[in-house]
């Protein structure tokens, strides 16, 4: 492969991923990942259902007596809700819907939250993460200067979910990862590192930090993938992988059963993450992670090359609303706005400025590769 082309001529990833290469023909390695390992190994026809309903009566089986046979950690976004849906009507399953409050929820999240417990008549059980302990982390993140600013969110979603459901003996979690609309991986410089790394969180907040967290939950991820995996036998089930999954056709169904209100784009549940994806991040590192949620939904056929580029010509929210939402990100931080400019204006850092175990985590993610339970591109 060579690497002088600056875009992708299938998908629309380029060069702000500094690692991506290209082939002859100006093809980047994201697209020949999923030619090569992600399309021949994507079932969602016949033989998807098979192992989709296949796995429902292993489920049913191992949860026959308990309250619940399965849990699924709820955000109001779109992947979380389909799998919900597809949970209960499709594979007649018993979840248990698990929500976690870390301060920054949407109006509309919320309500989605409540048509779907409503319409699917399930049980929600909503945690709620101590919100001075959370702020704090939070900034301290934000003064260390590294990209991944939805490192703290991400630690306590799946954090409390994994020890809500290691409490309650629930053995499997469903989570709405899926090929259709996220096979192509954001690159680790643009804040898609790969699992809760406690090191690197505690050396962040012991260089930044105020308060000690002393209820704000970590599960590191070799603990998950040892302790959960295998001790414990917990199990990660994918069934938007066995299903078809088109992004509007899935939008349009639960906005005509439930009621459910569509998003302008992946992860606008969380207004944190609205604002570091769509403000914080392109404008201070220059990475655009809807070049990675545009290119997943190219190649799948499910938003053309002209309109991907057309839509990431231009920021996704306007001026005025982004202005607004930093003054509010700041005021409910804690931070007058001239502060948090000042972050801002800080010099960007990395992960490896800080303690990390990202190279084990690396080797990890690429056994799990190997052995055919990832397929996503891990570099």
């Amino acid at each position: 492969m060579i690497n002088n082309f600056t875009i992708c001529q299938r998908c629309i990833m380029d060069t702000s991923d500094s690692v991506i290469r290209f082939d002859s023909n100006g093809i980047c390695d994201h697209c020949h990942n999923y030619d090569e390992n992600i399309e021949p190994n994507w079932h969602t026809g016949d033989k998807g259902y098979a192992e989709l309903m296949a796995a429902a009566e292993q489920i049913k089986k191992e949860g026959k007596g308990k309250d619940f046979d399965c849990i699924i950690g709820l955000s109001g976004g779109l992947d979380s809700s389909y799998t919900a849906y597809v949970a209960k009507e499709i594979m007649g399953l018993r979840p248990l819907l698990f929500h976690v409050d870390a301060g920054w929820n949407t109006d509309q999240a919320v309500g989605n939250i409540e048509k779907l417990v409503d319409g699917l008549g399930l049980d929600l059980y909503t945690e709620v993460i101590n919100w001075e302990e959370m702020k704090d982390l939070q900034v301290a993140f934000l003064k260390s200067g590294i990209s991944d600013q939805d490192i703290p969110q991400d630690c306590a979603f799946f954090s409390s979910l994994y020890k809500f459901a290691r409490k309650n003996r629930i053995k499997h979690v469903l989570t709405g990862g899926n090929y259709s609309t996220e096979w192509c991986r954001e690159p680790n410089e643009w804040g898609a590192y790969p699992g809760i790394d406690k090191t690197l969180i505690t050396d962040i907040h012991n260089k930044f930090g105020t308060k000690p967290l002393k209820t704000y939950p970590i599960i590191d991820v070799l603990v998950y993938k040892i302790f959960h995996h295998q001790i414990l036998r917990m199990k990660v089930f994918k069934p938007l992988n066995l299903v078809p999954f088109l992004k509007k056709d899935a939008e349009q169904l639960l906005k005509d059963k439930y009621g459910w209100q569509p998003f302008q784009h992946k992860h606008h549940e969380s207004r944190f993450t609205r604002f570091y994806e769509d403000y914080w991040m392109p404008r201070k590192f220059g990475y655009d992670k809807r070049r990675a949620h545009f290119s997943s939904l190219v190649v799948t056929g499910q938003m053309t090359r002209e309109e991907a580029l057309e839509r990431i010509s231009k920021p996704e929210l306007p001026e005025e609303f982004m202005k607004n939402e930093f003054k509010y990100v700041a005021n409910k931080l804690g931070l007058s706005v001239d502060e948090l400019q000042a972050i801002f204006e800080q010099p960007n850092k990395s992960y490896r400025d800080y303690k990390n175990k990202l190279g084990l985590i690396q080797l990890g993610a690429k056994l799990i590769n190997l052995l055919g339970i990832e397929r996503r591109h891990y570099r």
